[in-house]
């Protein structure tokens, strides 16, 4: 993402990242170093304060509601200087939407910024090539937050859908994660139990993506290799969206729907089968389910 961003931004903005992990920025400089854009528009700082002291637009990406709400308390206080433009906090963690209000409220009642939530779908892939898709939520009471968002994530990815008021965007988002938890696994097995019935694993999968079994899982992130251009099918199931995040999305939109009574019949059993996938496959993308189930590989 930071890479298509410093890419499409005029060489004359800088682009200040924070991030715990230095040996992720450090690479980024380097390559930076090496392209057109070179790394004379990059500054890299310790401190999420310190990013939204110098900037008008701060994007954050975290993996837990405690990390975004750690990061906030760490930029709203003390009162962040005045700016004209007000900044804009674009969130794009996946965290679940009652959180996502707090750090909002904290954000406007403070007059320091306006606050969105903006998670995005397209996983890794579509993280480095700029395909990503974005949930947005924000007020639509002037019109004028989300046209100027929609530029910043244009940057980022190909669609930026606008699902309503701020909270929204996280609310599509577990929605959309708990089908994808639910059809992951549905794909593991069908192309486990086609393969052992002794069909060619390319023909089935070219049968699915034909037909009304056909789902992101099976087209894009097909679980057996040599399927899916690219997918982590084809190198032992790493880089990709890990199985412990696939689980911690699928909770939240289980606890996010217990809050309203809404029913969700098969995501108890899908946290199981991806609690025991992670027990034997830590930090492996999440189609691993496919060799957890005894999957030819």
């Amino acid at each position: 993402m930071a890479k298509n961003l410093r890419a499409k931004i005029p060489t004359s903005d800088k682009l200040i990242i924070c991030d715990r992990n230095t040996q992720a920025t450090d690479s980024f400089v380097s390559e930076a170093a090496t392209s057109s854009a070179g790394e004379e528009g990059i500054e890299v700082v310790k401190t999420p304060r310190q990013v939204a002291e110098q900037s008008e637009i701060i994007i954050t990406v975290l993996p837990e509601a405690s990390h975004v709400k750690n990061v906030f308390r760490n930029i709203l206080e003390p009162a962040l200087p005045p700016l004209s433009p007000e900044r804009l906090f674009i969130d794009c963690s996946t965290i679940d939407p009652t959180s996502s209000r707090e750090v909002a409220n904290a954000v406007h009642a403070t007059a320091q910024g306006r606050f969105v939530d903006a998670p995005m779908s397209g996983g890794v892939v579509g993280a480095r090539n700029g395909t990503l898709t974005f949930m947005l939520g924000a007020s639509s009471r002037s019109g004028q937050l989300v046209e100027r968002v929609r530029p910043v994530l244009e940057l980022l990815g190909q669609r930026t859908l606008h699902l309503g008021e701020q909270g929204a965007g996280l609310s599509a988002k577990l929605a959309n994660n708990y089908l994808l938890a639910i059809s992951n696994i549905a794909t593991c097995e069908a192309m486990n139990l086609g393969i052992k019935w002794g069909l060619d694993s390319k023909a089935l999968a070219d049968l699915i993506n034909t037909s009304s079994g056909q789902c992101w899982s099976s087209t894009v992130n097909n679980p057996v290799a040599s399927i899916s251009p690219g997918a982590p099918a084809d190198d032992e199931y790493e880089g990709g969206f890990a199985v412990e995040l696939m689980k911690k999305d699928l909770k939240l939109a289980m606890a996010a729907a217990a809050q309203i009574g809404a029913l969700s019949e098969l995501g108890q059993k899908a946290v199981e089968v991806y609690e025991h996938v992670e027990a034997q496959e830590p930090g492996k993308d999440f189609s691993v389910v496919y060799r957890w189930l005894g999957g030819k590989v």
